[in-house]
């Protein structure tokens, strides 16, 4: 199973024989319901996930008001760039990664990861490209945070949200999103009631739908 994942959604560490060996000597294939925890704001990184299916998200805590904005996702294929570079410096974490969809995610202990790092060239390159992906979204998010107004952050996470679960539906809370863009349910259920007055958006409870 493990195998097959590897070479299904991570084929650059499947391509090279003894890489992929090595990953499926040390590694676990787990399952995580939605919500879970896998990495803590402060902790040191115990694992590095591999997610084959569901979707995690990674937030950071706003010191002054205790909100946590949304960076960006891990999907299907894709590993937790913080994660690695938190570990490489053996600090602890500055990010939160939650579980938002249930995933089935391939663990490598942080205790073994470091040779993988040191032998191969291919693993260093799946993480520069993972790395500059994250980096992307990360400047898109700072583009909205810091010259967006909190409706246009709203819609463009609508969106977002739409896109990654293949869905114009999106079966949420006002507070969850508020959740997600470090704001009140207040604003977030006010700015809601205006795009749906606008006709951008139908709300329903528990559902959001775009139009």
């Amino acid at each position: 199973m493990i195998s097959q994942a590897l070479d299904t959604y991570f084929p650059k560490l499947a391509e090279m024989p003894q890489l992929k060996e090595d990953l499926l000597a040390i590694c676990s294939l787990q399952t995580f319901a939605p919500g879970t925890v896998i990495l803590n704001e402060g902790a040191y990184v115990k694992a590095i996930p591999l997610v084959i299916s569901g979707l995690a998200k990674v937030f950071k805590v706003e010191p002054e008001q205790g909100n946590e904005v949304l960076l960006y996702y891990i999907k299907p294929g894709e590993s937790c760039v913080m994660s690695v570079t938190t570990l490489i410096r053996n600090e602890t974490s500055s990010v939160k990664a939650i579980v938002e969809e249930e995933a089935e995610i391939v663990i490598i202990p942080a205790d073994k990861i470091m040779n993988i790092v040191k032998a191969y060239p291919q693993w260093n390159e799946f993480m520069y490209d993972l790395f500059n992906l994250k980096f992307e979204e990360l400047l898109n998010v700072i583009e909205i945070l810091t010259f967006s107004k909190k409706e246009t952050r709203l819609i463009e996470y609508l969106k977002k949200e739409a896109l990654l679960k293949k869905s114009n539906v999106l079966h949420t809370t006002h507070q969850h999103i508020a959740y997600d863009l470090g704001s009140s349910r207040e604003v977030i259920s006010r700015l809601l009631k205006k795009l749906e007055h606008q006709g951008v958006l139908r709300l329903q409870q528990g559902i959001v739908e775009l139009l």
